[in-house]
């Protein structure tokens, strides 16, 4: 097998990769470990920033997001029996962010690749890379019993910390780039009178 980039990892990170790049006519073959439904079982965030519902839009996959998710321009802060309203438009330069689940962006960007013929190799065993850092780099993998090689150009590594990727790379190259917050949100939805 060939193709320009081997992604692994079809969570969320790899399947939008998967979809910006196809659109950008980059073929990609997406391998991922797990079953579809098992990837779709991972409950994860809820809260979409707006630079991942513009990727959204921009991958072709944000039609049900823009038709089912909602648009949230700010918060209230209950304090000293005064509701404080927080608003994210007028303090974020315009943006905002969606209530929508990752299980259903998963869901979306699964379909999104599906529909558009993009390869998902699902239930892939015994993942390796190899030459990683050659001119030539490839992927083997286990599927349906059979040993398979996948020559590409690039590989990304989209399989989370714990993931083949990381653990393949040398410690003294890889560079950890995260933003990090200094707040923290808890959410709670509940039918409950605004308190004033």
């Amino acid at each position: 097998m060939k193709t320009q980039v081997a992604i692994i990892g079809a969570g969320p990170s790899g399947l939008l990769l998967g979809q910006l790049l196809h659109h950008q006519g980059i073929d990609t073959v997406i391998l991922e470990r797990r079953t579809p439904e098992y990837v779709l079982g991972r409950i994860r965030a809820g809260v979409l920033e707006q630079g991942m519902v513009d990727l959204l839009r921009e991958a072709k996959a944000s039609e049900r997001m823009d038709r089912e998710g909602h648009v949230h321009e700010g918060v209230y802060l209950a304090y000293n029996n005064q509701m404080h309203r927080v608003d994210f438009k007028k303090y974020a330069k315009g943006q905002t962010v969606m209530v929508y689940g990752q299980t259903e962006v998963t869901q979306d960007l699964m379909d999104a690749r599906k529909r558009e013929g993009g390869v998902s190799i699902y239930e892939a065993e015994d993942v390796q890379l190899h030459d990683i850092y050659s001119d030539k780099p490839r992927v083997t993998f286990v599927k349906d019993g059979q040993k398979v090689e996948l020559e590409c150009d690039y590989i990304a590594g989209c399989d989370g910390f714990h993931g083949v990727s990381r653990q393949t790379a040398p410690k003294d190259k890889i560079k950890t780039f995260e933003r990090v917050y200094p707040f923290g949100w808890l959410g709670i939805l509940s039918e409950t009178p605004p308190v004033y």
